[in-house]
Protein backbone atom coordinates (compact mmCIF):
# COMPACT_ATOMS: atom_id res chain seq x y z
CA UNK A 1 0.00 0.00 0.00
CA UNK A 2 1.31 3.41 -1.43
CA UNK A 3 0.35 6.91 -1.48
CA UNK A 4 3.13 9.04 -2.65
CA UNK A 5 3.73 12.51 -4.51
CA UNK A 6 6.22 15.16 -4.82
CA UNK A 7 5.59 16.16 -1.45
CA UNK A 8 6.15 13.67 0.88
CA UNK A 9 4.92 10.13 1.01
CA UNK A 10 3.45 7.68 3.77
CA UNK A 11 4.33 3.83 2.63
CA UNK A 12 2.98 0.86 4.51
CA UNK A 13 4.63 -2.62 4.48
CA UNK A 14 2.59 -5.95 5.94
CA UNK A 15 4.47 -9.09 7.05
CA UNK A 16 3.89 -11.88 9.91
CA UNK A 17 1.03 -9.62 10.64
CA UNK A 18 2.66 -6.14 11.24
CA UNK A 19 2.32 -3.27 9.06
CA UNK A 20 4.82 -0.93 9.10
CA UNK A 21 3.71 2.54 8.45
CA UNK A 22 6.70 5.43 7.20
CA UNK A 23 5.96 8.47 6.51
CA UNK A 24 8.46 10.87 4.56
CA UNK A 25 8.16 14.51 3.58
CA UNK A 26 11.98 16.56 2.61
CA UNK A 27 11.29 19.11 5.16
CA UNK A 28 12.62 17.38 7.96
CA UNK A 29 9.41 14.66 7.99
CA UNK A 30 7.22 17.77 8.39
CA UNK A 31 3.16 17.25 7.56
CA UNK A 32 1.17 19.13 5.24
CA UNK A 33 -2.20 18.37 4.57
CA UNK A 34 -2.30 15.95 2.40
CA UNK A 35 -0.03 13.62 4.12
CA UNK A 36 -2.14 13.99 7.19
CA UNK A 37 -4.90 12.47 5.05
CA UNK A 38 -3.17 10.31 3.62
CA UNK A 39 -1.89 8.92 6.80
CA UNK A 40 -6.01 9.04 8.17
CA UNK A 41 -7.13 6.46 5.47
CA UNK A 42 -3.95 4.77 5.81
CA UNK A 43 -4.68 4.20 9.44
CA UNK A 44 -8.26 3.68 8.95
CA UNK A 45 -7.12 0.68 6.54
CA UNK A 46 -4.92 -1.19 8.58
CA UNK A 47 -7.97 -0.95 11.06
CA UNK A 48 -9.84 -3.15 9.44
CA UNK A 49 -7.45 -5.43 7.88
CA UNK A 50 -7.46 -8.99 9.59
CA UNK A 51 -4.19 -9.33 8.58
CA UNK A 52 -2.85 -7.02 10.74
CA UNK A 53 -2.34 -7.21 14.85
CA UNK A 54 0.35 -4.65 15.13
CA UNK A 55 1.58 -1.39 13.74
CA UNK A 56 5.22 0.13 13.76
CA UNK A 57 4.30 4.19 12.86
CA UNK A 58 8.16 5.54 11.91
CA UNK A 59 9.87 8.53 9.60
CA UNK A 60 12.11 7.76 6.80
CA UNK A 61 15.90 8.69 7.29
CA UNK A 62 18.13 9.27 10.20
CA UNK A 63 17.17 12.18 10.88
CA UNK A 64 14.52 13.83 12.85
CA UNK A 65 11.28 11.92 13.60
CA UNK A 66 9.01 14.62 12.27
CA UNK A 67 8.52 18.69 12.57
CA UNK A 68 4.99 18.89 13.08
CA UNK A 69 2.65 21.16 10.79
CA UNK A 70 4.28 22.50 7.07
CA UNK A 71 5.53 25.55 7.96
CA UNK A 72 4.80 26.53 3.96
CA UNK A 73 1.27 25.51 4.20
CA UNK A 74 0.70 27.18 7.30
CA UNK A 75 2.09 30.33 5.83
CA UNK A 76 -0.39 30.10 3.28
CA UNK A 77 -3.72 30.10 5.12
CA UNK A 78 -5.35 33.09 4.89
CA UNK A 79 -8.92 32.45 6.52
CA UNK A 80 -10.52 30.80 9.42
CA UNK A 81 -12.05 27.71 7.21
CA UNK A 82 -8.61 27.08 5.67
CA UNK A 83 -7.38 26.71 8.96
CA UNK A 84 -9.68 25.10 10.61
CA UNK A 85 -9.39 22.23 8.24
CA UNK A 86 -5.68 22.26 8.25
CA UNK A 87 -5.58 22.19 12.28
CA UNK A 88 -8.65 19.70 12.01
CA UNK A 89 -5.79 16.82 9.69
CA UNK A 90 -3.67 16.49 12.75
CA UNK A 91 -7.03 16.07 14.86
CA UNK A 92 -8.02 12.86 12.39
CA UNK A 93 -4.49 11.55 12.65
CA UNK A 94 -4.70 11.38 16.19
CA UNK A 95 -8.36 10.23 16.08
CA UNK A 96 -7.11 7.37 13.99
CA UNK A 97 -4.35 6.30 16.04
CA UNK A 98 -6.80 6.50 18.85
CA UNK A 99 -9.46 4.25 17.40
CA UNK A 100 -7.06 1.66 15.27
CA UNK A 101 -8.06 -1.33 16.57
CA UNK A 102 -4.11 -2.16 16.68
CA UNK A 103 -1.28 -1.51 18.70
CA UNK A 104 0.14 1.17 17.58
CA UNK A 105 4.44 0.95 18.49
CA UNK A 106 6.26 4.37 17.40
CA UNK A 107 10.22 4.47 16.26
CA UNK A 108 11.29 7.83 16.95
CA UNK A 109 14.89 8.09 15.77
CA UNK A 110 15.51 11.49 16.19
CA UNK A 111 14.14 15.05 17.16
CA UNK A 112 10.38 15.51 17.75
CA UNK A 113 8.64 19.18 17.55
CA UNK A 114 5.06 20.18 17.82
CA UNK A 115 2.83 17.34 15.70
CA UNK A 116 5.68 15.38 15.77
CA UNK A 117 5.45 15.10 19.55
CA UNK A 118 1.82 14.39 19.19
CA UNK A 119 2.06 11.65 17.46
CA UNK A 120 4.38 10.02 19.46
CA UNK A 121 2.30 10.69 22.54
CA UNK A 122 -0.62 8.94 20.33
CA UNK A 123 1.30 5.56 20.38
CA UNK A 124 0.49 2.63 22.71
CA UNK A 125 3.98 2.09 23.06
CA UNK A 126 6.81 3.92 21.85
CA UNK A 127 10.67 3.23 21.37
CA UNK A 128 12.81 6.06 20.99
CA UNK A 129 17.28 6.70 20.76
CA UNK A 130 18.62 8.86 22.75
CA UNK A 131 18.69 11.92 20.81
CA UNK A 132 15.42 11.57 20.19
CA UNK A 133 14.56 15.47 22.08
CA UNK A 134 11.26 17.15 22.17
CA UNK A 135 9.82 20.32 21.57
CA UNK A 136 6.64 21.98 21.70
CA UNK A 137 7.50 25.64 20.25
CA UNK A 138 3.73 26.49 18.95
CA UNK A 139 3.69 29.28 21.60
CA UNK A 140 6.38 30.60 20.30
CA UNK A 141 4.71 30.95 16.70
CA UNK A 142 1.64 32.58 18.22
CA UNK A 143 -0.65 29.82 18.43
CA UNK A 144 -0.24 26.46 20.86
CA UNK A 145 -0.54 23.09 20.90
CA UNK A 146 -4.29 23.02 21.28
CA UNK A 147 -4.52 19.81 19.18
CA UNK A 148 -1.78 17.57 20.68
CA UNK A 149 -2.65 18.59 24.21
CA UNK A 150 -5.13 15.74 25.01
CA UNK A 151 -3.10 13.64 23.64
CA UNK A 152 0.00 14.33 25.17
CA UNK A 153 -1.24 15.02 28.68
CA UNK A 154 -2.76 11.44 28.71
CA UNK A 155 0.62 10.31 27.81
CA UNK A 156 2.84 12.37 30.17
CA UNK A 157 0.61 14.10 32.52
CA UNK A 158 -0.67 18.08 32.85
CA UNK A 159 2.49 19.07 34.47
CA UNK A 160 4.46 17.97 32.55
CA UNK A 161 2.87 19.41 29.52
CA UNK A 162 2.60 22.49 31.05
CA UNK A 163 6.69 22.69 31.67
CA UNK A 164 7.02 21.46 27.75
CA UNK A 165 4.38 24.04 26.87
CA UNK A 166 5.68 27.25 28.22
CA UNK A 167 9.18 26.20 27.59
CA UNK A 168 8.62 26.69 23.86
CA UNK A 169 11.84 27.63 22.81
CA UNK A 170 13.57 24.89 24.79
CA UNK A 171 14.65 21.12 24.06
CA UNK A 172 13.88 18.58 25.94
CA UNK A 173 15.87 15.51 26.65
CA UNK A 174 14.78 12.17 25.31
CA UNK A 175 15.92 11.15 28.59
CA UNK A 176 13.29 13.20 29.88
CA UNK A 177 10.96 12.32 27.61
CA UNK A 178 11.45 8.63 29.35
CA UNK A 179 10.85 9.44 32.61
CA UNK A 180 7.91 11.24 32.09
CA UNK A 181 6.76 8.34 30.36
CA UNK A 182 6.51 9.12 26.45
CA UNK A 183 9.03 7.33 25.69
CA UNK A 184 8.45 3.25 26.62
CA UNK A 185 12.62 2.59 26.19
CA UNK A 186 15.51 4.21 24.82
CA UNK A 187 18.19 3.17 23.05
CA UNK A 188 22.18 4.62 22.03
CA UNK A 189 21.33 3.64 18.72
CA UNK A 190 19.20 3.41 15.72
CA UNK A 191 20.75 -0.38 15.13
CA UNK A 192 20.07 -1.46 18.93
CA UNK A 193 16.55 0.56 18.70
CA UNK A 194 15.62 -1.64 15.29
CA UNK A 195 16.51 -4.95 16.81
CA UNK A 196 14.25 -4.34 19.99
CA UNK A 197 11.33 -3.20 17.74
CA UNK A 198 11.35 -6.32 16.08
CA UNK A 199 11.20 -8.64 19.14
CA UNK A 200 8.98 -6.40 20.38
CA UNK A 201 6.69 -6.35 17.41
CA UNK A 202 7.35 -10.02 16.70
CA UNK A 203 6.26 -11.13 20.15
CA UNK A 204 2.74 -8.75 20.48
CA UNK A 205 2.14 -10.41 17.10
CA UNK A 206 2.05 -13.45 18.23
CA UNK A 207 -0.56 -13.02 20.91
CA UNK A 208 -4.27 -13.45 20.22
CA UNK A 209 -5.44 -10.54 18.10
CA UNK A 210 -8.74 -10.15 20.02
CA UNK A 211 -7.17 -9.56 23.26
CA UNK A 212 -4.93 -6.92 22.04
CA UNK A 213 -7.88 -5.30 20.38
CA UNK A 214 -9.48 -5.75 23.69
CA UNK A 215 -6.56 -3.89 25.32
CA UNK A 216 -6.68 -1.48 22.81
CA UNK A 217 -10.06 0.03 23.76
CA UNK A 218 -8.81 -0.53 27.51
CA UNK A 219 -5.68 1.50 26.99
CA UNK A 220 -8.28 4.73 25.36
CA UNK A 221 -10.87 4.46 27.79
CA UNK A 222 -12.15 7.76 28.27
CA UNK A 223 -11.74 9.68 25.08
CA UNK A 224 -14.53 9.21 23.20
CA UNK A 225 -15.25 12.75 23.63
CA UNK A 226 -12.28 13.59 21.63
CA UNK A 227 -14.42 13.32 18.99
CA UNK A 228 -15.43 16.51 19.38
CA UNK A 229 -12.37 18.11 21.28
CA UNK A 230 -10.00 17.64 19.12
CA UNK A 231 -11.64 19.49 16.75
CA UNK A 232 -12.85 22.58 18.56
CA UNK A 233 -9.31 22.85 19.41
CA UNK A 234 -8.40 23.00 15.92
CA UNK A 235 -11.25 26.01 15.50
CA UNK A 236 -8.98 28.11 18.05
CA UNK A 237 -5.40 27.16 16.47
CA UNK A 238 -7.24 28.05 12.98
CA UNK A 239 -8.29 31.27 14.10
CA UNK A 240 -4.92 32.47 15.73
CA UNK A 241 -2.70 31.28 12.79
CA UNK A 242 -4.27 34.31 11.21
CA UNK A 243 -2.99 36.91 13.41
CA UNK A 244 -0.25 39.31 12.47
CA UNK A 245 2.19 38.02 15.64
CA UNK A 246 1.34 34.55 14.13
CA UNK A 247 2.05 35.78 10.61
CA UNK A 248 5.20 37.84 11.58
CA UNK A 249 6.16 35.03 13.94
CA UNK A 250 5.98 32.34 11.01
CA UNK A 251 8.25 34.33 8.69
CA UNK A 252 11.10 35.07 10.77
CA UNK A 253 10.61 30.95 11.49
CA UNK A 254 11.15 30.37 7.80
CA UNK A 255 13.99 32.63 7.57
Amino acid sequence: MDTTSNNGFIHTQISNKIATITFSHPASNSFPSHLLNDLTETLHSISENDEVSVVILKSEGSGAFCAGASFDELLGIDNFEDGKTFFSGFANVINGMRTCKKIIVGRVQGKAVGGGVGLASACDYVFATDVASIKLSELAIGIGPFVIEPVVSRKIGKTATTQLTLAAHDWKTAHWAFEKGLYSEIFASIDDMDLAINVFTTKLASYNPEALQEMKRVFWENTAHWDTLLYDRAAISGQLVLSDFTRMALSEFKK
